[in-house]
């Protein structure tokens, strides 16, 4: 862990330095020219942990169910290129109980400092699997008898007419502004629309995937009372 040694004095370094010796975790002061630079960020706040790289999954992984363990709930993205939207999406992931992710390799962003500050800590916990062409998946996953169901704006169904209670899902959302390719439009088994009250068609992807998301954690059962009420202590 590293701390830029300007820092004015705050609880929560306390809390840091705290865990850092609890953990046994290395702490060191550093100039904050030589932070800023480590962060490769525009907005550092002073403090940076320096991690194990991410875990590899395969589509194979997510697809694997441990016994007593919850069906497959998937999100797959066709092209989302920034990194605000992915880190938010991702936290939005996490906390209606996503079981993995499915980035394309190519013309798409991944986990970079700017998505990983935007997910507040989800990219430790949601699986993320990079595959080479998303139609192809689209396809396996089909096979796999997960119902791919891609949000699209235009589509006549809406979201919250369909029964996701009782079987694997894979939501797909597309790319900023264009949304979803024709070809990964095609290979979803189903197109539904999140339904607008107001005068603009459609909503930021990271928007909609947290509506989406949330939707089918409420028809699946798997949010308790406990979580009923939102904790709004960092938002």
């Amino acid at each position: 862990m590293l701390v830029a040694a300007e820092l004015e004095e705050a609880e929560i370094l306390q809390d840091i330095r705290e865990l850092c010796d609890a953990r046994r975790v290395p702490l060191r002061e550093v100039s904050r020219t030589r932070l800023d630079a480590l962060t490769a960020t525009q907005s550092a706040q002073g403090v940076l942990a320096r991690a194990q790289s991410l875990p590899e999954y395969s589509l194979d992984d997510l697809l694997r169910t441990r016994r007593g363990g919850p069906r497959p709930f998937l999100v797959a993205l066709d092209g989302v290129t920034d990194p605000g939207n992915l880190g938010a999406l991702l936290r939005s992931a996490e906390g209606s109980g996503v079981t993995g992710v499915i980035l394309p390799r190519h013309r798409a962003v991944h986990v970079t400092p700017s998505v990983t500050k935007a997910a507040a800590g989800a990219v430790e916990y949601v699986r993320l699997a990079l595959v080479g062409g998303l139609p192809t998946t689209l396809m396996q996953l089909n096979d796999a008898g997960v119902w791919t169901i891609g949000l699209d704006g235009a589509a006549t169904t809406s979201l919250y007419s369909l029964p996701l209670g009782d079987q694997p899902v894979c939501l797909v959302f597309g790319a900023e502004g264009k949304g979803l390719s024709r070809l990964v439009r095609e290979r979803c088994a189903q197109l539904a629309s999140i339904p607008l009250g107001g005068q603009l068609n459609s909503l930021n992807v990271a928007a909609a995937a947290a509506v989406a998301c949330f939707e089918i954690s409420r028809q699946r059962g798997e949010l308790g009372p406990e979580s009923a009420a939102p904790n709004l202590a960092d938002a």
